[in-house]
């Protein structure tokens, strides 16, 4: 992956409710059949992060037929939210859709 493709990414936070609709919709738009088996993997890694600590993110691969999307999450200690980064792509579409996802998984909305 080339160098400028690493550095675009897409953060913010959404609410920790909101993670499993995020990141499957964020699935299908990279052309990834994110499944239950999926979300046991998120949910178990998710149980040991603090956003506040860079080195306690949890990352989880969205290889789909279309893209290859890194996503890093991590909870906030004491709070409901989750911390978002979205990496993986260049490609602008793809990007403009992540951005999307956080700000709406971010004012409370639920699927």
């Amino acid at each position: 992956m080339a160098e400028s493709d690493r550095e675009r990414a897409v953060e913010g936070w959404i609410w920790n409710e909101n993670v499993q609709p995020f990141l499957a919709l964020l699935a299908r738009y990279a052309g990834y059949d994110f499944d239950g088996i999926d979300w046991q993997a998120v949910e178990l890694g998710l149980e040991a992060t603090d956003d506040a600590h860079l080195d306690r993110w949890y990352s989880y691969p969205l290889v789909g037929s279309d893209h290859h999307l890194e996503v890093h999450l991590a909870k906030a200690v004491g709070g409901d939210e989750v911390s978002v980064r979205v990496a993986g792509t260049s490609n602008p579409e793809l990007l403009l859709r992540a951005d999307t996802l956080v700000s709406t998984f971010a004012t409370g909305f639920v699927p």
